[in-house]
């Protein structure tokens, strides 16, 4: 007889088949196993509304699952949504055993889920390679908790912490690979942001274009509302969300379009109050926030502590001067120094990955 542990790292291959199309609900995935090891029926939530992972798998089975275990990543949810709770369907299926990765931090199910199958004689285990299972949803745990999105920054830079010359030419400094590896992080997430100098010198897409996926909401910071509206990021292919803080109704009228929306918030300093920007994010279902600069953008998310995660390419060039990967944090001792958790490297081609978590998070 096979590990828990075996299954449940299938269900979570399973869960990531709707990474990029759930959201804001959680990627989750489920497997049915014969009382003799068996896999019987595998299913995952394949988009927002749909039906939930447990639904699916079982349904393959006529709902006639007993005496079987059933593995599943998330909590099975016990309140009525956009589908029944699952709760229901697993008791009326007859499955003996639940196998929950992690609990639901969701208030309206949060251990519920759990309860209503005991009580009802469904022998439950949870904990079941959790710490990957959070990971997965780490954006739907923080959106939850805090009705804010998961911050990634992310940059490509040279060994020596450029991501661009001093004229500003930043083509390329990562591998072909490690470009591909960029698209998937956005196809994996639901927004990707920019400032308004990223925007202004690079003009870029912001789109899947590398890998295949959804493209993400496209976000730009322009505190005066003075980019031009011959942009990429306003050509209509993807929408496009842009904040600021200029009151001229005529400007924002000129530039929004179908496709095209501008949020007014405050300002900041010289740029915009990222904690309003986060805030209506989080109202619109942005669970997962991709930040991809600039230099300016990335400190002031890393100075207000507003990030959770950092993913850094570092390409094995050395530039000697150039714009750094994060502006200028105003620390004058190494014992203030930002520090993160080391979670990930690997290579990419030529480069390296590295993954560093916030020690706060």
């Amino acid at each position: 007889m096979r590990s828990d542990e075996y299954y449940m790292w299938r269900v979570l291959a399973l869960a990531r088949r709707g990474q990029g199309h759930v959201s804001p609900n959680p990627m989750v995935g489920a497997v049915v196993v014969s009382p003799e090891g068996e896999i019987l029926a595998e299913g995952y939530h394949r988009r927002y509304g749909d039906l939930h992972a447990e639904r699916v798998a079982l349904e393959k089975l006529g709902y006639r699952a007993k005496g079987c275990t059933l593995y599943v990543n998330l909590e099975p949810c016990c309140h009525y949504g956009k589908t029944p709770p699952c709760t229901e369907a697993i008791l009326e299926s007859g499955v003996k055993r639940v196998v929950v990765a992690v609990l639901d931090p969701n208030p309206q199910v949060s251990g519920r889920g759990v309860q209503i199958l005991r009580d009802h004689g469904v022998e439950v285990t949870v904990g079941v390679l959790e710490k990957q299972a959070r990971w997965l949803n780490r954006g739907f745990f923080k959106w939850i908790r805090t009705g804010r999105p998961y911050v990634i920054l992310k940059w490509a830079q040279t060994l020596d912490g450029k991501i661009a010359t001093d004229t500003g030419d930043s083509k390329w400094v990562s591998c072909s690979v490690s470009l591909r590896y960029a698209h998937r992080l956005r196809a994996e997430s639901d927004a990707v942001l920019v400032g308004r100098q990223t925007a202004l010198k690079d003009d870029p897409r912001l789109n899947v274009r590398l890998v295949k996926g959804k493209d993400p909401l496209r976000v730009v910071l322009d505190a005066d509302l003075t980019l031009p509206s011959n942009l990429k990021l306003f050509d209509g292919s993807v929408k496009t969300l842009v904040f600021t803080a200029c009151q001229d109704q005529k400007r924002i009228k000129s530039l929004e379009s179908d496709t095209v929306e501008v949020v007014r918030v405050s300002r900041k300093g010289d740029g915009l109050a990222l904690d309003e920007v986060l805030d209506e994010l989080g109202k619109r279902g942005i669970t997962k926030l991709l930040v991809e600069g600039g230099g300016r953008v990335h400190a002031s998310f890393v100075k207000e502590k507003l990030f959770d995660e950092v993913q850094a390419v570092v390409a094995l060039k050395l530039l000697g001067s150039g714009v750094s990967c994060v502006g200028a944090l105003g620390i004058e001792r190494m014992a203030e120094a930002v520090k993160l958790r080391l979670v990930g490297c690997r290579k990419l081609g030529e480069d390296i990955l590295l993954v560093g978590r916030s020690v706060e998070d």
